[in-house]
């Protein structure tokens, strides 16, 4: 059986007497795609700058391809895209891979052609020339992704990879992550944004204040969750539902988002019940589904009050 491409056993890591991760363990199997989760300050880059072996731990160990050489000397079988973006902004865009190509070992000649191949391929080929401070952001960011893919590397790590992008930059962005997954490569990448976990993991931790909260298949996860749920979406008299709803005899919570709502069956709940109560009290239903529960509704249930900040869009 091959190693897991990353292996935390727990990792403990301390600044100035604030526990930033405590007795973090987990294994990232090679090949898919896992998923770091967490509120912001939850621990997710610390755990990432430990792997890349930018800080050390103060207890525990972590290692790599199943090797106990560090981040820094497995460099080039690592493709890191950090949080906090760096880029060389009096630089024009292809020097600037090029340079990156090199840096991993790669000659001139074929960084230039790499490069020249992913700006095309990320829509970005005719600002090859270009000074990267004349760049919009997203623009940026996908040169910084190029930077981390140039080398062809085993493992991908990417920390909160679609912060701040636009939909259409976030799709091709995406879209590459899917296919490097496809070729065997390991991706891992952090986000406290749920939807985007739960479209793209085989595999996912939640962390919050430093501790792991939640470890497996999205499809164990969901099931030792449990728990019956139904998703509503209304067309009128949404108000007429409140009562319904508040009902704890009935469903045990709610997720409301005005036009719709997420909730959770009590125990031993009917939801045929609840169907016919809407219906009694002339709620107009565009949408009544049984439906497995979210990710974003294990997260909430799991992280409890750490998981607010995340959800305003904060950065991480």
């Amino acid at each position: 059986m091959a190693a897991p491409a990353v292996r935390f056993d727990h990792v403990t890591k301390r600044f100035s007497g604030h526990v930033a991760v405590r007795n973090l363990s987990f294994e990232v199997p090679t090949g898919g795609i896992f998923g770091l989760l967490g509120p912001n300050g939850a621990g997710k880059s610390t755990s990432i700058r430990m792997m890349m072996d930018i800080i050390e731990p103060d207890e525990g160990s972590i290692a790599l391809f199943g090797s106990d050489r560090k981040g820094r000397d497995l460099s080039a079988r690592i493709g890191f895209l950090p949080e906090e973006r760096g880029l060389y902004k009096k630089m024009q865009v292809l020097d600037h891979l090029v340079f990156f190509g090199e840096v991993k070992g790669i000659g001139r000649g074929e960084a230039r052609r790499r490069a020249t191949a992913w700006l095309e391929r990320l829509g970005i080929g005719d600002w090859a020339d270009k000074k990267v401070e004349d760049l919009s952001k997203g623009m940026q960011q996908k040169v910084q992704f190029i930077g981390a893919l140039l080398h062809d590397p085993e493992l991908v790590v990417l920390d909160e990879p679609f912060s701040g992008l636009d939909p259409v930059n976030s799709q091709v962005m995406k879209d590459v992550v899917i296919d490097l997954a496809k070729s065997g490569v390991t991706v891992l990448f952090s986000t406290h944004i749920m939807e985007q976990a739960e479209r793209m993991c085989d595999r996912i931790v939640i962390i919050a204040r430093g501790e792991k909260v939640v470890d497996g298949s999205l499809s164990e996860i969901k099931g030792e969750f449990g728990g019956r749920h139904v998703a509503l979406g209304f067309t009128h008299d949404r108000d007429r539902a409140s009562r319904i709803l508040a009902d704890r005899t009935l469903i045990a919570s709610v997720d409301d988002y005005g036009a719709s709502a997420d909730i959770q069956m009590t125990e031993g709940a009917d939801p045929e019940g609840v169907l016919h109560a809407l219906v009694r009290e002339g709620v107009g239903l565009s949408r009544f589904e049984i439906v497995e529960p979210s990710l974003q509704s294990i997260f909430i249930a799991k992280v409890g009050n750490a998981a607010v900040a995340s959800r305003t869009g904060e950065a991480a």
